[in-house]
């Protein structure tokens, strides 16, 4: 009986670590991402006028698909 009690403990807190955890993580991602968002279209145009380059609609378009498929690899 004394086993049952201890595989049922173990599995409990297993149970409880994964939940505890997930939701640590999931405030963790949370938080990063309002401090700092994904770089967009309008953010995009904004760094290439500050560099001094005039950004034309295609090479906005040519920036954000060579970063979605940096981070897709």
């Amino acid at each position: 009986m004394s086993w049952g009690w201890h595989i049922l403990g173990y599995t409990i807190a297993v149970l409880a670590g994964l939940a505890i955890g997930f939701f640590v993580a999931r405030k963790t991602m949370m938080s990063y991402l309002k401090k700092n968002p994904p770089i967009n279209e309008q953010m995009l145009r904004v760094m290439m006028m500050q560099m001094g380059q005039n950004p034309s609609q295609k090479k906005i378009n040519q920036m954000m698909k060579a970063m979605q498929k940096q981070q897709s690899k």
